[in-house]
């Protein structure tokens, strides 16, 4: 399978090194600053697992003319529309085009642009960045992609990718049931994000302060009600796993939302926090603490625009 992987940056990147280094045919679409980076140092990866470097086919959005088997999309939600538009040459007749940006608003938006037939459902558990160096730094161990139809079942499709995927410093799996595990990350993300950007801190320091671990739970349980009320009840081990993440002592775990906002730069708040909120009074569901995080970083967001203008 001929793959294309949209940016190199923190998602693109590291999972597009993997399959490089496993001897996968692939080509990054990128911006032509980010070519000459990539042209002149390789794109490299520092990881718990080892640090690597790879040499990668490029493609710039002019050069794109023909169809590749898949498109692997992992830019940020607000750099998506562009990123449609750069790489529909490349959407031929079979094309799977797997997404793992972080929400769920995003299927309704490539499903729009290229038809339900094309998008898969899709997420990615890695935490990882671009230092200022251009290298794709993995900070946690964790490296999984979980995809499938988002109409259920295992198709032949799905399981000739997760084929694909399984190279070193991938864990895939293919699943019936990927948007119950989308709904899942999406509770888990937002809660994460909410409750830190919220408290511009980690979790371990919320753990620290007075009702830190009620206001977390609070938050928790908004976004499990509007997941119920979707038909995606989040299930027992999830919310077993989350409650042991959420009370870690000491976590350094902080959302990438918040690391947007420690470096100044547009966060996916409308994506994330945003989306969730709409849906939840869509089906009269209340989110108060939703509510708050949601305004908090839209203020942010309100301070940086005028500061660039």
């Amino acid at each position: 399978m001929r793959v294309l992987v949209i940016g190199a940056g923190a998602l693109g990147g590291y999972y597009g090194a993997c399959l490089v280094r496993a001897g996968a045919d692939v080509t990054f679409l990128v911006r032509s600053a980010r070519a000459e980076q990539l042209r002149r140092d390789g794109l490299r990866v520092t990881s718990p697992h080892g640090d690597f470097a790879v040499q990668p086919k490029i493609v710039l959005a002019n050069e794109l003319k023909e169809p590749f088997d898949v498109v692997l999309v992992g830019v940020k939600a607000y750099s998506l529309d562009d990123a449609m538009s750069q790489f529909a040459p490349a959407v031929g007749a079979s094309t799977m085009i797997l997404p793992i940006l972080n929400g769920l608003k995003h299927i309704d938006a490539l499903t729009a642009r290229f038809g339900a037939g094309h998008v898969l459902g899709g997420l990615a558990n890695v935490s990882a960045g671009l230092d200022a160096d251009g290298r794709v730094v993995q900070f946690m161990a964790n490296q999984t992609i979980v995809f499938g139809e988002t109409k259920g079942a295992l198709s032949e499709r799905v399981l000739a990718l997760e084929k694909l995927l399984r190279v070193p410093g991938i864990d895939v799996r293919a699943s019936d049931t990927i948007m119950q595990d989308m709904w899942e990350k999406f509770v888990q993300l937002s809660t994460l994000a909410g409750i830190t950007c919220l408290m511009r801190a980690s979790v371990g320091d919320i753990l620290i302060v007075p009702k830190g671990e009620e206001l977390i739970f609070r938050l928790f349980a908004e976004h499990c009600a509007v997941a119920t009320a979707s038909g995606f009840e989040p299930r027992a081990p999830f919310i077993e796993f989350d409650r042991k993440l959420f009370t870690t002592q000491n976590s350094p775990l902080k959302a990438s939302m918040l690391r947007d906002i420690e470096r100044g730069s547009v966060t996916e708040a409308e994506h994330i926090l945003g989306d969730m909120a709409n849906r939840g009074r869509a089906l009269g569901i209340e989110t108060p603490m939703l509510d708050i995080a949601r305004a908090h970083v839209a203020a942010y967001e309100v301070g940086r625009q005028r500061a660039a203008s």
